[in-house]
């Protein structure tokens, strides 16, 4: 899986999207409301992890991501 943190632009908040290794989109999330998106993929018990690892993340860099 991967994450890639979007900056936003004027009133478009910062986003989030989370990827599978075939890069198909899984997720796309405010940074600051990622709960039920992170729910529908399944890894709302990993929201915490995810969140920190975000939180560090520089804008536009694609991580790699093992849970």
């Amino acid at each position: 899986m991967y994450i890639i943190k979007v900056k936003g632009v004027a009133k478009i908040p910062d986003y989030v999207q989370l990827r599978d290794d075939k890069f198909t989109l899984l997720a796309y999330f405010r940074v600051d409301r990622p709960d039920k998106s992170l729910d529908k993929v399944g890894l709302g018990d990993k929201a915490e992890h995810i969140m920190n690892i975000i939180k560090d993340l520089p804008f536009g860099q694609i991580l790699k991501l093992e849970l």
